[in-house]
């Protein structure tokens, strides 16, 4: 019966139980923030693609390093 009762009151287990819902935690919170922050990040992206591709036809038309 001793060692029931010891191993009812060993809590080294609910260290492990506390960093896996803290863990959860973190890992929901991050996602919640990607996909607040991915939008922004796609706009952005498409944005330099097209300055990109601007500067690109610039330069195949005029043969310059410089187009304005």
């Amino acid at each position: 019966m001793t060692k029931i009762s010891a191993f009812l009151k060993d809590e080294a287990g609910a260290v492990t139980v506390d960093w896996v819902v803290l863990t959860a935690a973190v890992v929901g919170l991050g996602l919640l923030i990607f996909s607040w922050v991915r939008p922004a990040v796609s706009n952005l992206a498409e944005a330099i693609n097209a300055e990109l591709a601007g500067a690109q036809a610039c330069m195949e038309q005029n043969n310059s390093v410089t187009c304005q």
